[in-house]
Order: structure tokens, then sequence, then C-alpha cells
């Protein structure tokens, strides 16, 4: 099982759907696999997302504010080109309580990996840290994404703190360039070499080296793990057809959940680099998140 911690409720017009990366981490999981937590209101938007996590073989185990909205984002897409607008509302106000809640103890306990977001970050530190301590204390696996550019920016801090907890983190180039320039490490259009520095940063659980992977959209992704953290994998991507590409929103997010269902189901980080291309490359020509069904085995 895999615990996963949600920040927000992506919403675009039509669709309702839990986060992207763990969209595509159930696609490619056998149902009930994933189980992720949040914060979400007692409104329509939580009511139309249970619906979509039900649709997805998707658990959760939501802590519910009343009176408070779920949150939100909308997304505006201009040829290849797109920009969102988020209201956090109620996913800003997850308590770490929860996390030791009855129904929700024995999912923490049970879980093999914990996948958190980097947005998470922003606001829910203190829960974050529990699950990266549980994780590294246990020998469990825990992933950490870097999410956006202003996380490394605004809240260095905050990375710094869960960094030693992280067995994987996953990032883009513009995120990488961000931590590097805010860490003041010189090279900072270096990817390899940035991976290689959070790579062997230190870490609490030093039996499993830190794998980070960089992804750059249609070039190449770089993998560095520390304990060959001098010789960075690159890894090419199957470049599409600028005719091919329709909506690239989530992109990343459909690489992380490529990448990481592979590892829960056991493949190597070099088989899970390529299904988290395959996975991406598939989003990229679809509108939205409407994944083809029945599944494509991806695996």
């Amino acid at each position: 099982m895999l615990l996963a911690v949600q920040l927000y409720v992506p919403f675009r017009p039509p669709f309702i759907i839990p986060d992207h990366a763990i969209t595509l981490l159930q696609y490619v999981l056998p149902p009930n696999s994933v189980v992720y937590t949040g914060c979400v209101g007692d409104d329509d938007f939580s009511e139309q997302l249970k619906r979509a996590n039900k649709k997805e073989g998707l658990a959760e185990a939501y802590l519910v504010k009343k009176g408070e909205q779920t949150g939100a984002c909308a997304v505006v897409i201009t040829g290849h080109q797109r920009s969102l607008v988020t209201t956090l509302a109620a996913a800003e106000k997850f308590d770490k309580d929860h996390l030791s809640a009855p129904h929700v103890a024995p999912l923490v306990d049970a879980a093999k990996f914990f996948y958190v977001e980097g947005y998470f970050l922003t606001h829910g530190l203190d829960s974050a840290l529990e699950v990266a301590k549980k994780a590294s204390d246990s020998g469990k696996v825990f992933v950490l994404n870097l999410s956006a550019p202003f996380i490394a920016q605004y809240f260095k801090l905050q990375l710094e703190q869960v960094f030693p907890y992280c067995d994987f983190v996953i990032g883009n180039e513009s995120e990488a360039a961000a931590w590097a320039s805010a860490a003041g490490r010189p090279n900072k259009d270096d990817i390899p070499t940035i991976a290689r520095s959070i790579a062997t940063l230190p870490k609490s659980n030093p039996s499993r080296p830190r794998t980070v992977v960089i992804t750059q959209g249609p070039d190449s992704t770089v993998v560095v793990t520390a304990e060959d953290a001098g010789k960075p994998k690159i890894f090419p991507v199957d470049r599409l057809e600028e005719s091919q590409i329709v909506d690239t929103n989530g992109a990343g997010d459909a690489f992380a959940g490529g990448f990481l269902g592979a590892l829960v189901s056991g493949k190597s980080v070099d088989e899970a680099v390529l299904v988290g291309h395959k996975l991406a490359g598939m989003g990229v020509q679809l509108v939205g998140p409407q994944y083809p069904w029945p599944k494509v085995p991806v695996l």
C-alpha cells in the first residue's frame, strides 16, 4: 500500500479528479493499492471528488472540515502554454492529529511507500515530517516531489528539514535550478550536478541511498543515486511531433505517478523511469486526465 498526502484538488471543467500523480499511480496499480489523505470541505466538490476516487479505484482518508470549501485549481490552456490559479481553501487546514485518527493510523502503519508533494510543505510541514520520520525509522520509502520552483525559492528551510528523510526526490529542470539558486550552489544550469548535490545531502537512514530524478520535458531525464553519485544516468525521451501535443498540464505529475507505480510494483529505477516517460507521453496527447480505459498495460 502507498499513502499519499494530498495538497489540493485539481479542478478544470468538466473534470473533477484526485491529484494527477496519484490518479496515474493508481492507474498503474491494482484497485485500492493507494490511499491518500488531505483536507476537504463538506461541499459538492468533495462529494464529486469522492465519486471520482471510487471510479479510479482510489481509496481516501480525508479530513473533512465542516463549513469549509474544498480547494480547487482552475487551468487555462492556450496552445502548448498553460496557466493555473489555485484556491487552497480547506487543503491548507490539514491537521497532523488526523494521521493518528483511529481510521487513519492503521493505513499509515500499513503503507510501504509514502508520497508527498512539495506544495504540502507550505502549510503542512509538521504532518510531512511526521510521515517522513516514520518512514525513515521503519525502513519504508519516502518520496518527495519538488512540485514548483517557488517551493525552493520561498520554502527552502522547509525543504531542508524534509530532505534528510527522502529516499527519492522528483522534480523538473526549473525546480532543480530554483533549488540550486536558493541553496547558493554553482552551476545552476547543470542538472546532473544539481541532482548530485541533492542526492548526497545528509540522510537519516543511510541504508537506502537517496535517488534524485530530474525530468526536462521533451529532453532527457537525469537520475543520480548517492551510492553512485559521480555517474548520473541519462534517459532520452521519445519526442512527439508538435501536432501530437494537446495538453501539457500534469505531464510531470504523470511521470511521477508512473515512476512511483513502477517502483511499488517492484521494478528497478531504470524501468520506472521508462514507465514514467510512457505515461507522460500518453498524457500530453490527451485533453485532461482522460487516460484510456480499459487500462493500457504500462509495466
